[in-house]
């Protein structure tokens, strides 16, 4: 009943053994059960429904967004378009530009101003557009340079007859002069020589504008010429030029035996005329390359390198040459010959030195 009395109750002794096993299966029990409880928590979360609207943003981002892209992609647009637009101006300017200028310069020389060219832009096309109209141009004008020289040299060479024919006939009237076999030839010859003028210049027109009719038919040109030659052998007695032929037989072409005589009438006449007396002029005749060649060579004046292509030019005459003949034999003798499908070609080593003229045919 004292401060120092200890109430103690019944106690009751367990069994060692039996303490021992409950505490240590009641550890491991507690070890096991922390890990259980945290992989049972991670399976609920990763198992519950994906919320996805938390996802998604709501509807006044969605439309700003899509307002911006919007306005992006009309400004966008908007410059796109401006930069074309002036792109094209500026492309549009550096080539309308020079075929304005082409389109000016045709209508100008639709009105005969044949002196007009082009400026050759940098464009690679449009300056091959430029250089062809501008050899157009020069081409006119070379034409209407010759077209004027033409009339000019017509009216003098049928001036030249007329003025001559006139002249006798006003002696004639006036009593100065007497009727007489020297004033009938001189008058007779002006005549003809005149007609010779009118008739070459029809054939040539002719022959210029392709309306001329070749009638071909087997001929050979050789032949042809040595029969020409034969027929102006009466004019080189004359004139004591020596005149010989030599070449080889059957030479066929498909060709008009008028027309190539009248080429070669020209071709040896020329010859005489330009070959002093004691001179000489052959004419030969060979295969050349598949065609014929005939040959008119003489020892007379010459040809100046220089004048080489010139002589076949309408009323061309050598400085120093005399004026008989119409002018344009020689230019008619080339143009028959490619009417044929040949050329006629012309050498000669300088003045005083003798030409040689060769026609080609193309064989039959």
């Amino acid at each position: 009943t004292g401060s120092g009395t200890t109430l103690q109750g019944p106690s009751t002794s367990l069994p060692p053994s039996s303490t021992g096993t409950t505490n240590t299966t009641a550890h491991a029990q507690g070890q096991d059960a922390a890990p259980t409880a945290s992989t049972a928590g991670v399976l609920s979360v990763l198992a519950a429904p994906l919320n996805t609207a938390e996802l998604v943003p709501d509807e006044e981002v969605n439309e700003a967004f899509r307002s911006a892209l919007e306005t992006a992609l009309l400004v966008a647009f908007a410059i796109g378009i401006l930069v074309a637009a002036l792109l094209a101006l500026i492309v549009s300017r550096r080539i309308m530009l020079p075929i304005e200028l082409v389109r000016d310069t045709t209508i100008r020389l639709a009105r005969g101003q044949y002196d007009e060219r082009v400026p050759v832009p940098a464009e690679q096309e449009l300056a091959a557009l430029a250089r062809d109209v501008n050899t157009l141009a020069a081409t006119l004008e070379n034409t209407e340079q010759r077209r004027a020289r033409l009339i000019s040299d017509v009216t003098h060479e049928l001036r030249t007859p007329l003025t001559t024919i006139e002249g006798y006939m006003e002696g004639l009237i006036d009593g100065v002069l007497e009727p007489g076999e020297q004033v009938f030839s001189v008058v007779a010859d002006e005549a003809a020589r005149l007609k010779r003028v009118v008739a070459d210049l029809g054939l040539l027109s002719r022959i210029d504008e392709g309306v001329l009719t070749l009638e071909r038919h087997p001929v050979d040109p050789y032949l042809i010429a040595t029969n020409v030659a034969e027929r102006l052998q009466p004019q080189f007695s004359d004139q004591q030029v020596e005149l010989v032929t030599d070449g080889e037989d059957g030479l066929l072409i498909e060709g008009d035996e008028d027309r190539l005589a009248q080429i070669f009438t020209n071709l040896i006449g020329n010859a005489l005329t330009h070959t002093p007396p004691d001179g000489r002029v052959s004419v030969s005749g060979e295969r050349d390359n598949g065609g014929v060649r005939i040959e008119v060579a003489d020892t007379g004046s010459g040809i100046a390198p220089d004048a080489l292509e010139r002589v076949f030019d309408r009323f061309y005459r050598a400085p120093g040459t005399d004026r008989r003949g119409s002018g344009i034999g020689l230019t008619i003798a080339r143009s028959l010959a490619r009417a044929h499908g040949g050329e006629v070609e012309v050498r000669s080593e300088g003045p005083g030195q003798g030409a040689t003229f060769t026609v080609r045919l193309p064989s039959a």
